[in-house]
């Protein structure tokens, strides 16, 4: 779930290059329907163990007694995240997974098997039996930074809003969401320059250079510039937010709900649209929240796209049905998230597909919030040891909390125990 863009310094290695780069790999090559195959576990002799990649921080191995909240947490819905995050250990990954640092299957082979093997279903799988089964396969490693000192950061919140569309432009229905662009270049750095792996930048044919894709504005202003459209929704602002989280549901003027998952970017460095309205001298930067935009947005119809050309980046979609209503869209690691048992790390410290224990506080307060939580999507704002955004799910309410969300949090990585301390590949 790609929520911040690229740089304005890929975009000058961009601009540098004047050749075709070869055919962009697929940002991920998880199945889109993972979620709804069962877990298939390969046997433990038809795994290899791939290239060690080293991690930026330090473990110290803990007890589950340590872990605050630990015994309070619920446990009755965690056993579909637990089965889903297996399927995304087991599967065979290449492409912008295979250069991240990332769980082995190796390590996990025995756990997932055992997770077979022990006959619980998303439905059978009570409280007790899940905690006995995580205490039984599992060792606690709390997290150090560099220096080796308990990892303690930032927690923030994301989720998956809620917009009104239809799929023709009509009435309110003015604002739209596009489809990725068939001209739009992928260029994979690390396969030119091994010490950028895992960077990408984006852009299009100019004859036989390649340049910088359009801009937001540049795509406004040119209807033959512009992609697709999947839908049209009824709020600029809403339609704005959803850009900005990569990806959302639509709930269409037949009643229908589909979701609008993340495909693609044009590579444009992120603004802020409330930094733009500060700077205006439209509101002040401590009120620019969403309802204060929309209000603004509401007196100023003439002014809105000249508000949301001030970020020049944009984000295009790929049309997906809703069939599991509690599974949100894929995270980073392909898996689809779970709200309140999902959440974006760094991986250079925490390997993705690995599950974590996190203790923080509830939005704008002081009760704990002390979760089970499994590290399944990254963003670039997410930088730290401990930097965690937690996934809060679906809709207005989750909105709401994620917005409040800026709490300070440790975190313990949950290993399986017959493997040493927790490592990459």
């Amino acid at each position: 779930m790609k929520r911040i863009l690229l740089s304005s310094l890929l975009l000058s290695l961009l601009a540098a290059c004047g050749t075709v780069p070869p055919s962009p790999e697929t940002e991920t090559t998880a199945p889109v329907n993972i979620a709804e195959q069962p877990l298939l576990v390969p046997p433990l002799e038809s795994l290899r163990d791939t290239t060690p990649r080293a991690l930026a921080g330090k473990f110290q191995k803990s007890s589950w007694t340590a872990l605050p909240g630990w015994r309070s947490d619920d446990l009755n819905h965690v056993w579909k995240a637990f089965i889903n995050n297996c399927k995304g250990l087991m599967r065979p990954v290449s492409g912008s997974l295979a250069m991240q640092a990332r769980a082995t299957p190796l390590a996990w082979q025995p756990v997932c098997a055992a997770a077979v093997q022990s006959g619980l279903t998303a439905d059978t799988a009570g409280q007790p039996a899940v905690r006995q089964f995580l205490e039984g396969q599992l060792q606690p490693w709390r997290l150090l930074d560099g220096a080796g000192k308990p990892a303690q950061d930032t927690v923030t919140g994301y989720y998956e809003p809620l917009v009104r569309a239809s799929r023709k432009r009509q009435g309110d229905y003015q604002w739209p969401l596009y489809a990725a662009p068939s001209d739009l270049l992928t260029i994979d750095l690390g396969a030119i320059y091994p010490e950028l792996a895992g960077k990408r930048v984006r852009g299009k044919l100019a004859g036989k250079r390649v340049i910088p894709y359009d801009t937001r504005a540049e795509i406004a202003a040119s209807a033959q510039r512009q992609p697709p459209a999947i839908v049209w929704v009824n709020d600029p602002v809403e339609a704005f937010f959803l850009q900005i989280q990569g990806s959302g549901r639509a709930l269409l003027d037949n009643g229908e709900t589909i979701r609008l998952a993340y495909a693609d970017h044009n590579g444009r460095p992120y603004a802020s649209i409330g930094q733009w309205l500060a700077k205006q001298g439209e509101l002040p930067l401590a009120q620019t929240s969403m309802q204060n935009i929309k209000a603004w947005a509401q007196r100023n119809p003439g002014r809105i796209q000249e508000m949301l050309n001030a970020n020049p980046a944009m984000v295009f979609f790929n049309e997906e049905p809703v069939k599991d209503p509690e599974l949100g869209p894929k995270g980073a690691y392909g898996i689809p998230l779970i709200g309140q048992r999902s959440i974006a790390v760094d991986t250079s410290f925490v390997p993705l597909g690995t599950p974590v224990f996190l203790s923080t506080d509830y939005p704008a307060s002081s009760t704990p919030l002390d979760r089970l939580v499994f590290a399944q999507d990254t963003g670039a704002a997410i930088k730290g040891a401990a930097r965690t955004d937690f996934y809060w799910g679906f809709g207005d309410e989750a909105g709401a909390l994620a917005g409040r969300m800026k709490q300070g949090g440790e975190m313990w990585v949950l290993w399986p125990k017959q493997a040493g301390a927790p490592s990459a590949r």
